[in-house]
């Protein structure tokens, strides 16, 4: 929920809140009558609105296969995340999933929520998988196939170093990235991206979720999994439980910002990667989580927080994002801004400081030498909220309009109003 004091401080977040709100129920608006694509984009919905938000964009054929490749790796994230199954009946489940995919009638019971519902009813996804073109059929069981095998590895190996470290999230984030490059590529809309770029762009948003949900995976039920490494956690504190300690506050800190300090070393290839693509629909669904990923890192950088609860970037921020990022220019303005305000925080007596401000002034080299930065928008980094008896006014007027249509269709709860999806972060 955003409150209406969220909104008094930030009143040029209510319009792309508005935006964001209204095109959510467009998307659901448009599900397929089909009942295998109606189960798979009504999923879609509810295990994740943004992502079904921003694939909607898509031309259909890509928009179909897109949806499938993200329940089926969800499927696959929902078996390995399930603490609950057995190494022995986990393992073979993951390396065989590729195979699953192709059988109407199977499924598995597990997960939690909507999650068993996937699980429980996973044959429409198959259904729906076998009348996708075999390009793109190809490049879901390849990816698959392969992210099988990552996970069942590591069900049985800890994360100890650094490449330990890069191995796991190229198995649950890199290959998804791969995956999307292939997608695109059987389209006809790309070129195949190199597999070194697509994997940064996995491994950059899947870092950051790894370092944002300390916290929600350290306390999870009934065992954590933990994928910090050892060789960077180890530096700092005898346990990885420990940094959430008070008492460590000081090294929690210094530790975090040495995961920040990681993560950054793939932002370059991330530019990279979305300089290159050509479709305006595809460079958005590639933009949008890659510039949350970077002001997310900016938001958790030297913040204890990180071990106390919940950082990320409040809903109008991610409206705004969803609504104004189009091109390139906006990119760059973005990893331009936040790398500046992730710059303002460092210590210089951190460990990693010379480290970290090496990551970033790559990173603001890229978006100078792009000569774009005079057309940046200033909605990423803002100071002091402004206010004129007009903006006010509009506040006032859309609230109301808000507030009769919702007593149109149900009774009013102001709290549904402003329950704006995030955009993902893609963690499968």
């Amino acid at each position: 929920m955003v409150s209406l004091q969220a909104i008094w401080r930030h009143p040029d977040d209510l319009y792309p809140m508005v935006k964001l709100k209204l095109a959510a129920r467009r998307a659901e608006k448009q599900i397929p009558a089909e009942p295998h694509w109606a189960f798979c984009y009504s999923m879609l919905h509810k295990v994740s609105r943004s992502f079904a938000l921003v694939i909607q964009q898509l031309d259909t054929d890509l928009r179909d296969a897109v949806c499938i490749f993200y329940l089926v790796l969800r499927a696959l994230d929902t078996v390995e995340d399930d603490t609950s199954i057995a190494t022995e009946v986990k393992v073979p489940i993951l390396m065989a999933f590729h195979r699953h995919i192709y059988d109407p009638e199977w499924h598995f019971s597990c997960g939690t929520k909507d999650y068993k519902v996937l699980m429980d009813e996973f044959h429409h996804v198959s259904t729906a998988f076998l009348e996708l073109g075999n390009g793109y059929q190809d490049a879901i069981e390849d990816i698959t196939m392969r992210m099988g095998a990552g996970m069942a590895k590591f069900i049985c190996k800890e994360v100890e170093t650094i490449d330990d470290y890069d191995e796991y999230c190229h198995y649950v984030a890199g290959l998804v990235g791969l995956g999307l490059s292939k997608l695109f590529h059987a389209s006809g809309k790309e070129d195949l991206a190199s597999d070194t770029l697509s994997n940064s762009m996995g491994l950059f948003l899947q870092k950051t979720n790894i370092i944002r949900d300390y916290l929600e995976d350290i306390n999870e039920i009934p065992k954590s999994r933990m994928f910090w490494p050892r060789q960077i956690w180890s530096k700092y504190v005898n346990k990885l439980e420990d940094l959430k300690y008070e008492e460590n506050s000081v090294k929690a800190v210094q530790c975090l910002n040495d995961m920040v300090t990681n993560a950054l070393v793939h932002a370059e290839d991330c530019l990279n990667y979305m300089s290159a693509l050509r479709d305006p629909a595809i460079f958005r669904f590639c933009a949008i989580p890659q510039i949350m990923a970077i002001g997310t890192l900016a938001l958790c950088y030297n913040n204890i927080q990180v071990f106390r609860g919940v950082v990320k970037m409040r809903r109008g921020l991610t409206a705004k994002v969803i609504d104004r990022t189009k091109t390139m220019a906006d990119v760059y303005g973005a990893f331009y801004d936040f790398s500046r305000m992730l710059k303002s925080k460092v210590d210089d007596a951190d460990p990693n400081a010379k480290k970290t401000k090496e990551n970033l002034e790559a990173i603001l080299k890229i978006c100078r030498d792009s000569g774009t930065l005079s057309q940046r928008k200033s909605y990423i980094i803002q100071s002091k909220p402004q206010y004129n008896a007009t903006l006010i006014a509009v506040i006032f007027i859309i609230l109301a309009l808000l507030l009769a249509y919702q007593s149109a269709i149900r009774p009013t709860n102001i709290c549904t109003i402003w329950k704006v999806p995030y955009v993902i972060v893609v963690n499968v």
